[in-house]
């Protein structure tokens, strides 16, 4: 089955698991979410991912991060969606929570989270918001 929106079935797949404590959740791969997920680990939200082979495209498997049975993904949202796409300039990359969340933004440099995307001085798609 293909999805028509896959980073909005990633996002929708760790709400819902964050939701019920789960310790792990299975999201099927491509480059792309791959590459969200690595900011996601690198940014703290997500204790660990991994790629478990299956005979056609693949698993991530992601390990969820709670601290004192607390979850540490507060929010997600996806903001750019197919029928809506939501660019910035260079000189107005939002910031989420005055710093304390993340901004997952699409550029001509890959895939980057806000910070470094400003430290670049470079814009692009804003695909999704973490807190």
């Amino acid at each position: 089955m293909s999805l028509s929106d896959p980073i909005s079935n990633m996002l929708t797949n760790i709400r819902n698991a964050n939701q019920v404590k789960k310790e792990t959740v299975d999201i099927p791969a491509s480059k792309l979410i791959g590459k969200i997920l690595e900011i996601f680990k690198a940014d703290g939200y997500i204790e660990d991912f991994r790629l478990m082979k299956n005979n056609v495209q693949g698993v991530y498997k992601v390990y969820l991060k709670y601290e004192a049975k607390k979850s540490v993904i507060t929010g997600i949202k996806r903001i750019s969606k197919p029928g809506l796409r939501v660019y910035t300039q260079r000189k107005s990359v939002p910031r989420v929570l005055n710093g304390l969340g993340t901004a997952v933004i699409s550029t001509s440099k890959g895939v980057l989270d806000d910070r470094h995307a400003r430290q670049l001085n470079i814009g692009g798609e804003i695909l999704c918001y973490i807190w």
